[in-house]
């Protein structure tokens, strides 16, 4: 997760809206259509997800619950560190404005419903711009998600998760929560308490918490078990409040390793799962995975996802991918239909991904500026999840892998593997055992016949 959206500090007046600000923003993109005959170049309609399709039981749309995030989408500018923005987008004024944050959320809708996805998601500094204080600010996020709830309403369209955007202000230059200076940590807690407000009037089904520069560039200058303590402590403070205004969704962090902080404290899923059992917070938390941040960390592309299931804290997951070779965050849609299926079949495997989903936490390239380009690229992460989709249920019913591995641990199931798999065994039993068997005997893991079978689902 990133946000580039600047948070301004003189909002102009909200002067209502115009009539430029109601008009169709895509007019010449329908909606877009399931064609599963579609020739290779058609790329603006579906050809393999098919919202109403079942599959092992339940439809593609309930299986994939798809998100679109509003940072990337309609905030990003194609702005990298070596250029200037590429992505004029027609409606936009240059203002930081009530009137044009208002149009940015009719265009996200229109957006949506176009698309055909029942979900968004969003940082409260993409939505609403920033006051001169702390009231103003909280004024303007009331006045924007009234008529986001008003949107919700007359769309169908609901919010997968909130979150707030503790990075890219000045104040948060050493971190939100784990920042040495207290009246930081006190604003952070101020900007999240208001955050759990909105996420409870919009009835998200999530909130999700990303610290980007929760962590350190040098250890010359850091406490890290003082600010590990104090990040515990500001969550059980979000865990106390979210109990008493009744906000009912599930609370999750995503891991990232690096960037902007050099190092960061949620490095990964087993990172976080650690924390969380450490400061007794597991029970209340669960993970959202983003591959692109589990490749950053040296891990394969399902490497976090399939770890954070084991221990029963997937949540959600920000469906992205990067790009190993270069050493950085970037955020591209998911096109690797392998990628998808090892992801889908974990998700299957543990029965869906509700109440989370799969938010396209991506970004059109810096030379993509075209409007069709955003719906081009969603509906092909969409069609090589849906392809994951019907591979993973392919590989589960047929049960080929599982069996496999089934094979592969079998001297668990009884005698002296048994009692290590139970927990009863001791060394002297273990000595024992090898005394009277012997050497063991060299067993294939059987890798390229796995990847080879991998490959005819693919």
């Amino acid at each position: 997760m990133s946000s580039f959206a600047p948070t301004s500090k003189r909002p102009k007046l909200d002067g209502g809206e115009s009539n430029h600000d109601v008009g169709e923003y895509f007019p010449k993109i329908n909606k877009i259509e399931y064609k599963p005959n579609a020739g290779p170049t058609d790329t603006l309609c579906f050809k393999h997800y098919n919202a109403s399709e079942v599959v092992n039981g339940r439809t593609m749309e309930d299986w994939l619950r798809f998100s679109v995030c509003f940072w990337h989408t309609f905030r990003g500018t194609g702005a990298d560190p070596f250029g200037f923005p590429t992505l004029n987008r027609p409606w936009e004024d240059g203002t930081d404005s009530l009137q044009n944050a208002k149009r940015r959320l009719r265009v996200a809708f229109e957006f949506f419903t176009k698309l055909g996805v029942k979900y968004w998601t969003f940082h409260d500094r993409d939505v609403s711009p920033e006051g001169e204080t702390l009231e103003e600010t909280n004024k303007n996020l009331d006045i924007i998600t009234d008529l986001a709830l008003q949107l919700q309403k007359e769309t169908g369209v609901k919010l997968l998760w909130a979150t707030c955007n503790l990075f890219a202000s000045p104040k948060y230059m050493n971190g939100a929560a784990t920042n040495p200076d207290a009246h930081v940590v006190a604003w952070a807690g101020s900007q999240v308490k208001k955050g759990l407000d909105i996420a409870k009037k919009l009835g998200a089904d999530n909130f999700v918490f990303w610290g980007g520069r929760e962590g350190f560039h040098t250890l010359l200058n850091t406490d890290v078990f003082k600010e590990l303590s104090h990040m515990a402590n500001f969550f059980k403070m979000v865990v106390a409040y979210k109990e008493k205004i009744g906000f009912t969704g599930q609370l999750l962090i995503e891991p990232k390793p690096k960037e902007p902080a050099k190092h960061q404290y949620d490095y990964d899923a087993m990172t976080v799962i650690g924390f969380l059992k450490h400061f007794g917070l597991a029970e209340h938390f669960k993970i959202n995975v983003e591959p692109n941040h589990t490749t950053l960390a040296g891990h394969c592309y399902e490497h976090d996802v399939v770890m954070a299931s084991a221990f029963g804290m997937l949540g959600s997951v920000d469906s992205n991918t990067g790009s190993p070779d270069l050493g950085w965050d970037t955020d591209q849609f998911p096109m690797d239909v392998k990628n998808t299926t090892m992801l889908l079949k974990t998700v299957m495997q543990q029965g869906g991904i509700q109440p989370g989903g799969l938010n396209f936490d991506c970004k059109v390239r810096r030379e993509s500026p075209d409007l069709e380009d955003m719906f081009i690229a969603h509906i092909g992460a969409m069609d090589a999840l849906a392809r994951g989709l019907q591979n993973a249920a392919n590989i589960i019913s047929e049960g080929h892998m599982d069996r496999h591995v089934a094979e592969r641990y079998k001297s668990f199931k009884t005698g002296i593997g048994a009692k290590i798999e139970n927990g009863s065994a001791t060394l002297e039993e273990l000595e024992d055992y090898v005394m009277k068997a012997g050497e063991p005997t060299l067993v294939s893991g059987k890798q390229e016949h796995c990847e080879a079978v991998l490959n005819y689902y693919v």
